[in-house]
């Protein structure tokens, strides 16, 4: 029989990367019911949280009975099988996090460590967003950001001709542009 009778087909993972930073208002939120709920409403299986430095312990879940089976893990040497193995990636706002998961074709929900000062990952995911390559929330609004999106809606990201995104991020760092 086919992997489809037993269920392997019907599996949409969520994977959670927070990079090799702390961001534990990002973990605390895909913890919440809230989050869980509405992703288990949108048909995603499974929450796989890369937690990196924080300290929150995410409740990990799982049983035939759960809607949504969660785990989580510090770090790994690569988190590209990760993110080609998703369903739906949720990030932190780091450059390199995003533009990976863009180039995959995957779609995306940019969270921004509202801590951090002086945020230009911010402006570029809200850049990003506006442009329809990705969803933007902060951890306080991701549960309605999830209820929302569509991601048929988004628009695949192109990788062809990097020079529009390095003068976007030259104007965001306050570099000349040409």
């Amino acid at each position: 029989m086919d992997g489809a009778e037993n269920g392997e087909h019907s599996r949409k993972m969520v994977f959670v990367t927070v990079g090799t930073t702390c961001f534990d208002a990002l973990v605390k939120a895909v913890d919440s019911q809230q989050v869980r709920e509405e992703l288990s409403r949108k048909g995603y299986t499974d929450l796989l949280i890369q937690m990196g430095r924080g300290s929150y312990m995410p409740s990990k879940v799982s049983g035939e009975d759960e809607p949504l089976t969660v785990d989580y893990f510090t770090f790994s040497p690569s988190i590209a099988d990760y993110l080609k193995s998703a369903s739906l990636i949720i990030s932190h706002a780091g450059s390199g996090s995003i533009f990976e998961t863009l180039c995959l074709g995957k779609p995306l929900i940019v969270v921004v460590n509202e801590e951090l000062m002086d945020n230009h990952q911010s402006e570029l995911a809200e850049e990003l967003a506006e442009r329809k390559h990705l969803f933007y929330a902060r951890p306080q609004t991701l549960h309605q950001t999830i209820q929302d999106m569509s991601p048929e809606s988004l628009i695949p990201y192109s990788p062809g001709n990097p020079m529009p995104v390095v003068r976007l991020m030259n104007k965001f760092l306050g570099f000349p542009t040409d």
